[in-house]
C-alpha cells in the first residue's frame, strides 16, 4: 500500500496483554471506520509469555489492516515501538499500550486536535487508573528528570498521543541505543498541544515494569539526555575542598594563636571515608557515561525482526 492511501497506523507493543488483543482490535476498527478512510494496526510482539503471536497472526489473516511482527526476543517497549513506526506509512502515527488503558475512543479527539494544526498532539491521563506506588514513583521520576534535564515533561503524559509523518520521520533519525519515545519527540520539537483524555483500568495481566525496572530505566534516561548529574559531581568536590581548605586554616590558626593540637583521629577519619566515598561515587558515575558511549559506537542493532505477517 502506498503511504499516501493511509491516514492513519497505529503502532501497539505488545506484551503480557494478549487476552486483550481481540477487543483491542474490535474497538480500534469501530472507531478508525467512521474517521478516516484507509488505516493500519501494526501489532508488534515483543516477545513476551502467553500466545500474542499467534493472536496477531489471526486477525492479521482475517483483517488485511493489521500487521503482525515478531521480533527474535524481548527488547523492550520502546525499542518495540521504534520497530512498529519503521514499518509505519501513515500520514499520522498513534502510538499506544496494548493493556487497554490507552482507550481506542480517545483516538478522535486526538485527531480532532491534531487537524486544528498541530504536529504532536498527547493524552493528558487526567485521572490515572494506577496504584499510588505507580504514580508516586512515575512523579518522583519527572521531578528529577526535569531538574537534571531542563525539560519541563508532565508525568500524566505517556507515549499514548497522535504524530504527523513529518515527527516521525524525525524520530526515526535518532538511532542511540537509550530509547524513550515520548522523549524522542520532545527533542524534534514541533507544535505540540495537551489535551485530557480518560485513562481505564487494566482488563487483564499487570505491568512489566516493577520498581527496580523503572528505577533502572529512569536512571538510564536522565544519564542520556543530561550531563548534569557530572556538573552537579564536579561541583560537590569543589565546595567539599572548600570547606576542607578553610578547615584547615582555621587548625593552622589555632595551633600558632592558641598551640592547640585536635585530638585524636576521629575526624581525619570521618574526612577520609567521605571523601573516598565522593571519589568512588564520582568515579562510577563517569565509568557509567563511558558505559554508554561504548555501548553507543558499537552500532548495533535496535530490534531484530523474527517474522511479520507480510512474509509470503
Amino acid at each position: 500500500m502506498n503511504r499516501q492511501l493511509i491516514n492513519i497506523s497505529i503502532v501497539v507493543p505488545v506484551y503480557g496483554c494478549d487476552e486483550s488483543l481481540d477487543e483491542l482490535h474490535s474497538r480500534l476498527v469501530n472507531v478508525l471506520a467512521n474517521l478516516v478512510d484507509s488505516y493500519e494496526i501494526i501489532l508488534v510482539d515483543d516477545c513476551g509469555q502467553g500466545k500474542a503471536w499467534s493472536k496477531i497472526q489471526n486477525l492479521s489473516k482475517h483483517d488485511k489492516s493489521v500487521i503482525g511482527i515478531r521480533l527474535s526476543r524481548n527488547f523492550g517497549q520502546h525499542y518495540a515501538i521504534t520497530a512498529g513506526l519503521d514499518y509505519a506509512k501513515g500520514d499520522w502515527c498513534i502510538v499506544m499500550d496494548c493493556d487497554l488503558q490507552d482507550q481506542p475512543e480517545e483516538i478522535i479527539k486526538l485527531y480532532n486536535k491534531a487537524q486544528e494544526g498541530y504536529h504532536v498532539v498527547v493524552g493528558k491521563r487526567a485521572n490515572r487508573k494506577d496504584n499510588f506506588f505507580v504514580k508516586m514513583t512515575s512523579k518522583l521520576f519527572y521531578t528529577l528528570f526535569n531538574y537534571l534535564s531542563g525539560q519541563k515533561l508532565d508525568n500524566r503524559v505517556a507515549n499514548y498521543g497522535i504524530y504527523s509523518r513529518k515527527v516521525i520521520d524525525n524520530v526515526k533519525k535518532y538511532k542511540e541505543t537509550d530509547r524513550s519515545f515520548g522523549l524522542l519527540v520532545t527533542l524534534v520539537g514541533f507544535s505540540r498541544a495537551e489535551i485530557e483524555i480518560e485513562h481505564a483500568h487494566r482488563i487483564s495481566g499487570k505491568s512489566s515494569y516493577h520498581f527496580r525496572k523503572r528505577m533502572s530505566m529512569a536512571m538510564a534516561h536522565i544519564l542520556s539526555h543530561s550531563n548534569k548529574p557530572l556538573l552537579l559531581a564536579v561541583q560537590t568536590g569543589f565546595v567539599c575542598s572548600s570547606i576542607a581548605a578553610i578547615y584547615a586554616t582555621w587548625l593552622i590558626i589555632r595551633f600558632f594563636i592558641w598551640s592547640h593540637v585536635p585530638d585524636g583521629w576521629t575526624s581525619i577519619m570521618v574526612s577520609l571515608f567521605f571523601l573516598s566515598g565522593l571519589i568512588v561515587s564520582v568515579t562510577g558515575m563517569v565509568g557509567v557515561y563511558i558505559g554508554k558511549i561504548y555501548n553507543e559506537v558499537k552500532d548495533r542493532p535496535l530490534y531484530i525482526v523474527d517474522k511479520t505477517t507480510l512474509d509470503k
